[in-house]
């Protein structure tokens, strides 16, 4: 039980709590006893106390010297995990914009509920997010909401509209974390190259989802036997391989740091592998409902399971898994995609695809290592030191003394289900109602700040 509680939970102030602390100011302290402290990034797990002062990790087994214990306040962690905050590194919040779906405040709130301490927010908001402008409102919200660390990647051309370079360097400079033209393609091979090249000279990784707009035009779902008996127009696998052959040539040929995201097919994870072993610097992501549904959930009648790329078939999932496994892919994303309701009640070709999947990133990640063999230290690695390094938040993602204090308490026993009561997004476009689940978020700090705590 804590002790000395402060004001906690989704009843915070968001004006008198923003994200961080001035340290000697308004910072918390904090006192996480007995918990087991796991942190593959700096192979820890042990049986510790952890301190927290200053926004950072104070201490880890002994008190710091000097830790103001008068002010401290405790949690009893005994019997529970205590791991370094999630970093999620592709999730749409919908603000600005869409904010009839989502805003940056019901999602950061899903995101600490869920475990996840940071949020990467890829370009595509209304404005789009090609502008320091764009890139410091979303930061100014996130500090209001009061939750988890939202961070931003700038867009790579001038409105997504790949016909002219956004100002990168620019946007790199006022705080955003890579570039990516969000799912719009580049259709003009000799501006991607120079984008590229440009990204390159400045060492700005550059985040691209591959997808041939003509194999995949009015597709919505794996082409194969499932789509063809329920009538369902397709997408071919060769829609994620043929522009990523093209990426990869590119690449070769100025060296330029390439994070693929969301893929999806057995013969993509073969290419990245290839890419890999010739020294190519490749990274890439994948969504933790491609690592669990196929193709043989697609439901013509419900839109839940309409996402873009598609679910494909089983070998391709098996192969996802295997690649998480062995390290070919890196991180695992959410890919988050709150809808209004109405968004998923047409024909399940009319229905906008995503899920919503800030709620689940974490506990279907940890399903992965109970139900699948998937290691512990594999899951926590792909869900925090992997993405961190590779979008420069090199204060995160681990648990070390001087680190920022983003972390998350679970309880590994804690058996819930996701439903309407457990579900903290505003969208409920999920393909996950009524999935047990073995893991919970009991509480979670961002950079010092209990922002979370699990009603009992």
């Amino acid at each position: 039980m804590i002790q000395n509680p402060p004001n906690l939970g989704i009843d915070l102030d968001p004006v008198r709590h923003p994200e961080g602390c001035r340290p000697g100011i308004d910072c918390d302290t904090w006192l996480i006893q007995g918990a087991r402290v796991f942190d593959p990034a700096v192979q820890l797990d042990c049986i510790a106390d952890v301190y927290l002062a200053d926004g950072r990790i104070a201490g880890i087994g002994d008190a710091p010297s000097q830790f103001p214990h008068e002010q401290m306040q405790k949690i009893d962690a005994k019997g529970l995990w205590l791991i370094p905050g999630v970093i999620d590194s592709w999730a749409r919040l919908r603000e600005p914009g869409l904010e009839h779906k989502a805003t940056i405040a019901t999602e950061t709130l899903a995101a600490v509920a869920g475990g996840i301490t940071t949020v990467c927010m890829p370009p595509d908001t209304d404005p789009v997010l090609d502008t320091i402008a764009v890139a410091r409102f979303i930061k100014r919200r996130a500090q209001l909401s009061g939750r988890a660390r939202v961070v931003a990647i700038g867009a790579l051309t001038q409105g997504l509209k790949g016909e002219l370079l956004a100002e990168m360097a620019e946007l790199t400079e006022g705080g955003c974390v890579a570039v990516s033209n969000a799912h719009y393609p580049v259709r003009d091979l000799r501006l991607l190259r120079r984008a590229l090249e440009y990204a390159a000279t400045f060492d700005i990784l550059v985040v691209i989802q591959p997808e041939d707009p003509s194999l995949s035009k009015r597709g919505c779902a794996h082409e194969g036997v499932i789509a063809t008996r329920l009538g369902l127009p397709g997408i071919p696998v060769s829609a994620e391989t043929a522009p990523l052959a093209q990426l990869l040539a590119v690449v070769a040929e100025t060296g330029a740091r390439i994070h693929i995201n969301n893929l999806s097919s057995r013969a993509g994870v073969r290419m990245i592998a290839q890419a890999k072993a010739e020294g190519l610097p490749v990274t890439a992501s994948v969504s933790a409902h491609h690592l669990w549904l196929s193709e043989m959930d697609t439901d013509a009648l419900c839109g839940n399971t309409h996402v873009q790329p598609p679910l494909r078939g089983l070998r391709d999932r098996d192969a996802l898994r295997a690649g998480l496994a062995d390290g070919t892919i890196d991180c695992v994303i959410s890919d988050h995609q709150p809808h209004e309701t109405d968004a998923k009640l047409a024909p399940f070709p009319a229905t906008e695809p995503g899920i919503s999947g800030l709620d689940t990133l974490l506990p279907l990640v940890l399903k992965l290592v109970d139900e699948e063999g998937l290691s512990l230290a594999r899951a926590l690695d792909a869900l925090t030191r992997r993405p961190a390094e590779l979008f420069g938040l090199n204060d995160s993602g681990r648990l070390a003394v001087g680190a920022r204090a983003d972390v998350t308490l679970i309880d590994p026993d804690a058996y819930w289900t996701l439903d309407e009561t457990t579900m903290r997004s505003a969208g409920r476009d999920t393909p996950f109602f009524g999935w047990d689940f073995r893991h919970q978020t009991r509480a979670t700090w961002v950079n010092g700040r209990l922002v979370f705590e699990l009603a009992t």
